[in-house]
């Protein structure tokens, strides 16, 4: 694969932060606006918090495009907020695995349903306890990879960029 120039690194870093910031932005503001309206405080500082990842990753990219090398501070710490919110909630939920509020979920037809089938609460809560652990480990997992790569991959992009940025593209003299 051939090496790219310093533009067109810029370039790169421009279209995956704008595509990215506008994603974070637009998907973690929706998932604000349902917490907001299903009344779940929790849900809407998360969803507001990553939105804030999402608008710090857009400006670093209008920062960019007036070409201040700073933008690509702001694309690095827009992904460490993101993957720092994402972190501590699920950290926090990993904390709060509460068997009997799984249980006090289910509907009596739901019961009846598990009775017949033969399983035992015990059984029941262990697994909901599994699902519950590898769904919150997955979703660290994946924001550390996506959000973690995304900076790292910024953060070695600062030089390509620097000297994109220094030594701008001269249209060649047409006589």
């Amino acid at each position: 694969m051939a090496k790219l120039s310093p533009h067109d690194v810029r370039r790169r870093v421009l279209r995956i932060s704008k595509m990215n910031g506008w994603s974070v932005a637009i998907i973690a503001g929706l998932g604000a606006l349902i917490s907001l309206l299903f009344g779940d405080p929790i849900g809407l500082g998360v969803g507001l918090l990553v939105m804030l990842g999402g608008i710090t990753e857009l400006r670093g990219h209008q920062r960019l495009l007036r070409h201040d090398i700073n933008g690509i501070r702001l694309l690095v710490r827009a992904q460490l907020i993101v993957l720092g919110v994402v972190w501590v909630y699920a950290i926090s939920r990993l904390g709060s695995f509460d068997a009997d509020f799984a249980l006090s979920n289910q509907t009596p037809e739901m019961r009846q349903i598990l009775t017949e089938a033969g399983v035992d609460t015990a059984e029941l809560i262990t697994l909901i306890r599994l699902v519950f652990y590898v769904l919150y480990s997955s979703v660290m997992a994946v924001t550390l990879i996506y959000q973690g790569g995304l900076a790292l991959y910024y953060h070695r992009r600062t030089a390509a960029v620097q000297e994109a940025i220094t030594n701008p593209i001269v249209p060649p003299v047409v006589s």
